[in-house]
């Protein structure tokens, strides 16, 4: 839906909290809730849509005439799709992802082939009078490189030019529909990039000089030309969990990346779980709430602070537990993605504070205007937490729309 303040903002949720990964299955989820959304929040304006696509059902939304039979669904509804999330590639409910969300990363061909998928996807259903964002992994899983920092550069090498081949798309398009899309980097604990450092040091060490001079000899443009090109179709998505997790503040991230020339594209509104474990007698209490949370789909990466801020990291939430009790860090952070509209979770508390902070910098100089709400973990949430779909998508929407000044 489209928030006009200072800034004309797109507001969303991400379907990814939907299981589904066929293009069948996604359509029904569509029709089961977006238009009852739309009736609720925005009964009079288009609304718009987070499109989360697997690559099998990228594949069949373009086979035959389903994309058109989908356009035509969505002008009859008075719908619109302004992002897709290209994040996931394969199965995202109903099994063990882990690790395997990273999985084809951008060193394979099947991630290059999947998001030039989702760029056709988009620039059809894109509507002319607005640009599009398709987010993505942080390019590899970091762990899996295993410290190697020859290995590391290796792979941001070889992402950069599997990028810079859909940058070469979307230059396509704009020149010939006039349509501005954007590939959304979407950093995250863990991810080969992961905090606002290493975003700079990957645009200017690696995606602008490489990407940068294999998009020019693809296109037959000089080096400068195609850097443009790159900050113009490379962007971020900048998700306040993981930010959060990172303990990354807002404010310095936001002008981090303005100094580099590094736009944001989308922003995933999202909140992390927190732990204060300043008292100590209190940790056992801690423990035992964080361990309902402890649950087996995802990887919920926990990064520790200690009095002097320095940060430690665990792979996930389950293998941090086991050191909570004798750890002399103050404050854990969990990248579990809980709703947004609550801050605290009975002797834990959420980074609800971080989004709050973000949401009040849009108003200011900063020209993202793709917010879309990202609390995919409904169906693995500790029993007490799962509430109605419908009504708890509602009121995140409505949470949102409070902070940015448009409560009803």
């Amino acid at each position: 839906m489209k928030i006009e303040t200072n800034h004309n903002f797109h507001l969303t949720y991400c379907t990814n909290i939907h299981p589904g990964e066929n293009w069948d299955d996604v359509f029904a989820n569509l029709k089961q809730y977006i238009p009852s959304l739309k009736t609720r929040l925005a009964p009079n304006q288009p609304f718009g849509i987070g499109l989360r696509l697997a690559e099998v059902a990228a594949r069949q939304l373009l086979q035959g005439n389903t994309l058109t039979h989908f356009q035509s669904w969505l002008s009859a509804q008075d719908l619109y799709v302004f992002t897709l999330n290209g994040f996931p590639y394969g199965q995202f409910h109903g099994q063990v992802v882990k690790d395997q969300v990273y999985a084809p990363d951008w060193l394979t061909q099947e991630r290059l082939d999947y998001t030039i998928q989702l760029t056709n996807i988009l620039a059809e259903l894109l509507l002319d009078d607005m640009e599009g964002s398709i987010s993505t992994l942080p390019l590899s899983y970091k762990p899996w490189f295993k410290g190697n920092q020859l290995l590391q550069a290796s792979a941001m090498e070889s992402a950069s030019l599997q990028i810079a081949r859909v940058v070469a798309q979307m230059v396509r398009i704009y020149a010939e529909e006039g349509k501005l899309l954007h590939l959304d980097l979407e950093p995250e604990p863990d991810g080969l990039i992961e905090n606002a450092t290493e975003v700079v040091d990957y645009f200017h060490k690696y995606l602008l000089p490489i990407g940068g001079a294999d998009l020019a000899k693809h296109l037959g443009i000089s080096q400068n030309t195609a850097e443009a090109h790159l900050l113009n179709h490379v962007r971020i998505c900048y998700d306040t969990c993981h930010f959060a997790v990172e303990y990354e503040n807002p404010i310095s991230v936001f002008q981090q990346f303005q100094t580099a020339g590094i736009q944001i594209g989308k922003i995933q509104i999202s909140a992390a779980l927190q732990a204060s474990l300043a008292d100590v007698e209190q940790r056992y209490l801690v423990a035992e709430r964080l361990r309902q949370f402890a649950e087996s789909t995802y990887l919920h990466q926990v990064i520790a602070r200690k009095n002097n801020h320095e940060l430690f990291r665990y792979s996930d939430l389950e293998s941090a537990l086991p050191h909570l009790a004798d750890t002399n860090a103050q404050q854990w952070r969990i990248h579990f993605h809980v709703p947004i509209f609550i801050r605290d979770y009975q002797l834990l508390q959420s980074t609800q504070d971080d989004i709050v902070t973000v949401l009040n910098l849009l108003h200011q100089d900063y020209t993202c205007t793709h917010l879309e709400i990202e609390t995919y973990t409904w169906e693995v949430l500790p029993q007490q937490m799962k509430l109605d779909l419908l009504a708890s998508i509602q009121r995140e929407y409505e949470w949102v729309m409070a902070v940015l000044g448009m409560g009803n």
